[in-house]
């Protein structure tokens, strides 16, 4: 997805962030002052814990070096429930740079279809996106209903392998929808969009030249990208 958008042209500077267990951030590369809508590609020693930490010692390490005001985040799987995390403990902290735009990519918000929501839960509300069944995840994030920041414009992306399981192999649609419970009316915008077909598959998604045009369309200022798996 990174190198889709330099090579579109909507930007021309790529850094790493290697994330360790304790939190220990190492920016790989430098931004220079001149740099377009740079991104910075988030890895994770640990990227199965969902410790939600992570993604608040990235943007303060690179705030701490390059005094971004404004950024972007862009998450993959567990990513996006690290993000979430981060806005529902970090909401009204004004030291830290104000998020302009969220795109979630294959976001697990009530649970994978190996978990009972995840496999069960059903969107009962398709105006609110609230689900029938809560996972304990979903719990935690429903304070975001109350303090989700209003300036933030959402871009929600899920797959659908049409397959007959209503998923991209590993999270429901209905579970990817649920989000929009969680942002209750409260975002700038809202969107959602399905991908469809084999290349809609949960690993795959983050590869697919689909959602590679939409980030391109999206983000012609592109700050940080998070890879949860």
């Amino acid at each position: 997805m990174a190198n889709a958008a330099k090579e579109a042209g909507a930007a021309n500077t790529i850094v790493q962030a290697d994330v360790s267990k304790n939190g220990t951030v190492k920016l790989n590369g430098t931004i220079p002052k001149n740099a377009k809508s740079p991104i910075i590609e988030v890895n994770l020693e640990d990227n199965q814990s969902g410790k939600t930490s992570y993604v608040k010692d990235v943007i303060t390490a690179v705030s701490n070096k390059y005094h971004y005001a404004k950024i972007n985040l862009v998450g993959h799987s567990m990513g996006n429930l690290q993000i979430a995390n981060y806005i529902n403990e970090n909401y009204n902290n004004k030291k830290l740079p104000q998020i302009n735009k969220v795109v979630s990519i294959a976001g697990h918000y009530n649970g994978y279809l190996g978990e009972e929501a995840g496999q069960k839960a059903k969107i009962k509300n398709k105006e609110t996106g609230q689900p029938d069944i809560y996972s304990d995840g979903f719990k935690q994030l429903l304070p975001l209903r109350m303090h989700y920041p209003r300036q933030i414009e959402v871009l929600n992306i899920y797959g659908n392998k049409e397959d007959g399981s209503k998923s991209d192999g590993s999270v429901s649609v209905a579970s990817a929808q649920s989000y929009k419970y969680l942002i209750n009316g409260r975002a700038k915008s809202y969107h959602e969009v399905e991908i469809k077909g084999k290349n809609a598959q949960h690993s795959k998604l983050h590869e697919n030249e689909e959602v590679d045009h939409l980030l391109i369309d999206l983000f012609m200022e592109i700050k940080i990208k998070n890879i949860g798996k």
